[in-house]
């Protein structure tokens, strides 16, 4: 005989109950990182895709002509400043949207580094605080030199 809910003495069976821990779960350095670098290139793709479709909804023309769309890819109505972008993407102007996606693009490893020096700072690793320290400061260095060149 197979045995129910009730056991042969009239007795309910009951379940144990699992117990739900109130701790908080602890941050784990590597589960950051990779949110970080996965929610980073799914914005930049996000803003990069809503850029085409802005450009291409608001031209259809580039679609048929051969010629506007030479216009689009010339390399004199691209966005090149930061504020230009800003201003751009405020006008809801499609190259705007897609040069602010590059620019996400770029700034996501920048993020990891930084992120990386905050995880190895709370661990209290001193050798891999100052490695990082040196390369967070090369890239911005990089960036700012990059920016008086252009």
């Amino acid at each position: 005989m197979s045995e129910g809910p009730e056991s042969q003495r009239g007795e309910q069976v009951v379940a144990p109950a699992l117990e739900v821990e109130s701790e908080p779960i602890p941050l784990v350095p590597e589960l950051l990182i990779s949110d970080l670098l996965r929610y980073g290139v799914l914005a930049s793709l996000t803003l990069v895709t809503l850029g085409t479709l802005v450009t291409f909804l608001r031209h259809p023309d580039y679609l048929v002509s051969s010629e506007a769309l030479q216009r689009l890819t010339a390399p004199h109505p691209v966005p090149h400043g930061l504020s230009d972008v800003v201003a751009g993407a405020m006008a809801a102007r499609g190259q705007s949207f897609v040069m602010s996606g590059l620019l996400v693009m770029m700034a996501v490893p920048v993020m990891r580094v930084a992120l990386s020096l905050l995880i190895f700072r709370q661990q209290r690793d001193t050798r891999y605080v100052a490695i990082t320290t040196t390369v967070l400061a090369l890239l911005v260095l990089s960036f700012i030199l990059g920016a008086a060149e252009g």
